[in-house]
């Protein structure tokens, strides 16, 4: 989700809950995503690929690390003048627990919504790496921060109270309904394919794109490694096949020979980051000119990767 609906979504929730500090509530919702400053440290330290956007600090754990130290700093007399001159409204929020709690509760309210898209979060990290996702909406969605965005000029105008409740409810409503028609074109994605499933393939993963009615749909054969990938149009019905993927192919050298010089490739850092960022890997093993030459292809794509990498192995 966008850096608006993060900041509107547990300022409106703490807004009609009565809550005299909902803008703390609002700035922890956006607190986690400036994890865009680790990237810099991710260069520096190449093997800890977690420092990243999306990374540690979309965390239970290290969320509420990022928002304490987030919420101190916003805090500082010298920060909120700062800021209060920028905005010209008065900027005067409090560092005490209860708005520690409230400004957490916006990182969970942030967890929740970066979970409905595409990409993961290590939520669960540090007891694991595993990103997790609904995969309902696509990694950002157009529309939504177009409608956010005109929703918070609308909060800082000086107009009637009465007509911004009505454009948060508004709001709401719009977010709401988005995501149950995603949801019931992600059903409609999946039930399109049931009758494909023949012979091996047995799964059907359905994955969102920045058009709600169009879906990435894959069939697959756990058994045989095999992908088959399609472009579903709920509108139309339409089933446009995008190709077939073997989970592993080896050309020249032998088959264990190949797999001994994949775990070898699986051991580097590069590939490490590849294959966490991953949901679908199809590896390729090529022995030429004394070396194994080892690509990795991600078919669906993704958005912090290249869709494919290469290394070699001796």
């Amino acid at each position: 989700m966008d850096l608006f609906t993060h900041f509107l979504i547990p300022y409106i929730i703490l807004f009609f809950a009565g809550s005299k500090n909902k803008l703390e509530g609002a700035f922890g919702g956006i607190s986690i995503d400036f994890d865009v400053l680790l990237v810099f440290a991710g260069f520096l330290f190449p093997e800890i690929f977690i420092l990243t956007h999306r990374g540690i600090t979309h965390s239970f754990v290290f969320g509420f690390l990022s928002v304490l130290i987030f919420l101190y700093i916003l805090t500082r007399k010298q920060i909120q003048e700062f800021v209060g001159k920028i905005i010209k409204r008065n900027f005067n929020l409090k560092f005490t627990w209860k708005t520690v709690l409230l400004a957490y509760f916006g990182v969970i309210i942030h967890l929740f919504l970066d979970y409905l898209t595409t990409g993961g979060l290590p939520i669960l990290y540090p007891f694991t790496m595993e990103r997790f996702s609904a995969h309902l909406y696509y990694y950002i969605d157009g529309v939504t921060t177009l409608i956010s965005l005109t929703l918070l000029i609308i909060l800082y105008l000086k107009i009637n109270l009465k007509f911004k409740k009505i454009a948060m409810i508004i709001f709401v409503v719009m977010l709401i309904s988005s995501g149950a028609i995603r949801g019931y074109e992600k059903v409609n994605a999946f039930n399109a394919f049931e009758d494909d499933l023949e012979g091996n393939f047995s799964q059907i993963s359905t994955y969102p794109t920045s058009n709600m009615f169009v879906w990435d749909t894959i069939i697959i054969d756990p058994k045989n490694d095999r992908y088959r990938l399609y472009e579903y149009n709920g509108i139309t019905n339409e089933k446009l096949f995008q190709g077939t993927y073997e989970g592993l192919t080896i050309e020249n050298g032998n088959h264990s020979s190949a797999l001994s010089a994949i775990k070898k490739a699986n051991q580097i850092t590069e590939v490490q980051r590849f294959l966490w960022y991953t949901d679908y890997i199809c590896i390729n093993a090529k022995f030429e000119n004394n070396q194994w030459k080892i690509t990795y292809l991600n078919f669906l794509g993704g958005h912090y990767t290249n869709n494919n990498l290469t290394v070699y192995v001796n």
